[in-house]
């Protein structure tokens, strides 16, 4: 039966096929992926970190090589257990001649899929390909020779049984649920982990392994197989998907071939969630993921990285839920504004753009990044949006929300962002001043006062007639607004007057009339 299901698998001559036994070297987490010049990409150098979880089910077929092919379902096999396996001795028991068979048998064995929703069943047939498992990741790493294609064949065929598999509604789902609310939710791990985990190592190793032939392994880690890796990223368990995380890395890194299309898939998927789920477990570390591809990005910056901050990354802005990502995002935006200062003002009117009106916290977030971003941009970039931005950040001042209030008046701490406000202050100040001058006068927070008060005092000592300038006109418009205002409420009241009296009148009638 093994015999019929290999010779329909799909295999190209080569003479690796025929060569030695297959093996690996270790991949340590941090090494840097190469340089493609040609891409116009160096290396994948940031370090990586980690996010946010759900249960599996398993799918009835995996694919491999450009092609689908049937597997065991866990319910028929949870009690089976392959009797040949028994007799399968340990890798340090058999000679070197050996080892690659056996190393086969065992990836065969490991196909098998197990429920793990019910922690009492199997439990023996488990813990064998635990072990299994265990051996097959500590042989990819201990052997020394190039993998056979044929052997990289054998290994995406297991890995594609036991990762690819439906994910089961979490019990969460179906309730009304805030986003900040979901954040302080447990995240739902994975039962089927003690298996998965080996299996993503083994992955780890492989794709991190100098014995891996990129060129080979290209057939086997195809487009087909990177979305479906993608689509792992849904994971409720954090802890899958800080491996899946990792695991994108090296094969961005390894295969250069297929940088642009992870590129694209990656875009896809963050328009889905722009524009139509606003769901979506992974974003964080994805978006962690582009951090170091953005951070490799060659100059000048080419049209297509361009784009993708602006149809992309700067509507990322939109959801509800961006604190659950904010960081990784605002990493991302500030790389390209160091790569590019003329990308500056681009982000900040992208920034003002979705700027939230009613809440406080999400708001909070994009003063922190828009702080960031002035941080990066020059004094031309600087001038372009600063008129839009400051009327923008006299709302944030006068905000009756203190950490909105404060945090804006926290940029005057910055020396670069104060350096380019003072030399445009004639075209800041009277912008901001109003915000200031009320801030100064009824603001409940003593904090926020006692910070406007410095900034003030800052503008004052810096440009005193200007500062009296501001001074008298905001005193003009306010007895102007005071004006109206008594003027209103003085129709107000004559309006009043008038309906009372015609209702009074309308009375009188009435009763006179009941009279007669």
């Amino acid at each position: 039966m093994i015999k019929q299901i290999f010779g329909r698998l799909p295999r190209k001559p080569s003479k690796s096929a025929e060569s030695r036994e297959a093996s690996a070297a270790t991949a340590t987490l941090s090494s840097n992926s190469s340089v493609n010049s040609r891409s116009g990409e160096s290396s994948i150098s940031r370090p990586l970190s980690s996010h946010n979880f759900v249960t599996p089910g398993s799918y009835s077929e995996y694919c491999y090589g450009g092609k689908t092919y049937p597997t065991i379902d866990s319910k028929l096999n949870g009690n089976l257990l392959s009797p040949t396996y028994e007799a399968l001795p340990s890798f340090k028991d058999v000679p070197i001649s050996e080892k690659q068979n056996l190393f086969i048998k065992k990836l065969n064995f490991c196909c098998k899929v197990f429920d793990f929703t019910d922690q009492t069943k199997s439990l023996k047939e488990k813990e064998a390909k635990r072990q299994a498992l265990l051996e097959l990741a500590d042989y990819v790493t201990s052997v020394n020779g190039k993998f056979t294609e044929y052997v990289m064949q054998e290994i995406i065929k297991m890995v594609s049984a036991n990762l690819f598999r439906p994910f089961l509604p979490a019990p969460r789902e179906g309730k009304i649920i805030e986003a900040l609310d979901l954040e302080e939710e447990e995240p739902l791990m994975d039962p089927a982990w003690p298996h998965l985990q080996i299996v993503y190592e083994l992955f780890l190793r492989f794709v991190g392994s100098a014995e891996t032939d990129a060129k080979l392994a290209k057939r086997y880690i195809d487009h087909s197989f990177v979305l479906r890796l993608l689509d792992l990223f849904e994971s409720d368990d954090p802890r899958e998907r800080e491996y899946l995380k990792t695991i994108l890395h090296r094969i961005y890194g390894k295969f250069m071939v297929h940088r642009p299309f992870i590129r694209k898939a990656i875009n896809n998927i963050f328009y889905r969630f722009i524009f139509e789920t606003e769901k979506h477990n992974g974003i964080a570390e994805l978006l962690e993921v582009l951090g170091s591809i953005i951070n490799g990005f060659a100059l000048p910056l080419k049209e297509e990285h361009k784009l993708f901050l602006v149809r992309a990354l700067i509507p990322l802005h939109k959801p509800r839920c961006i604190s659950a990502y904010h960081q990784q995002l605002s990493y991302c935006i500030t790389q390209f504004v160091e790569k590019d200062c003329k990308l500056a003002d681009t982000v900040i009117r992208g920034l003002l753009k979705y700027w939230p009106i009613t809440n406080s916290s999400k708001e909070v977030l994009f003063l922190g990044e828009l702080e960031e971003v002035l941080e990066a941009t020059q004094p031309s970039e600087f001038q372009r949006c600063m008129v839009p931005l400051f009327h923008r950040i006299a709302h944030c001042l006068s905000s009756s929300h203190f950490q909105v209030a404060e945090r804006a008046l926290f940029f005057w701490n910055n020396d670069h962002i104060d350096n380019m406000i003072k030399q445009n202050h004639k075209v800041i100040l009277p912008i901001i001043f109003p915000a200031l001058e009320r801030n100064t006068r009824s603001h409940w927070s003593q904090a926020v006062q006692s910070l406007t008060l410095n900034i003030r005092k800052l503008f004052s000592d810096h440009d005193p007639e200007l500062f009296e300038q501001c001074l008298r006109k905001f005193e003009e418009d306010e007895a102007k607004q005071n004006d109206i205002k008594a003027k209103r409420e003085a129709l107000w009241n004559h309006l009043e007057d008038v309906a009372a009296s015609k209702a009074l009148t309308a009375t009188h009638q009435t009763s006179s009339l009941e009279n007669h």
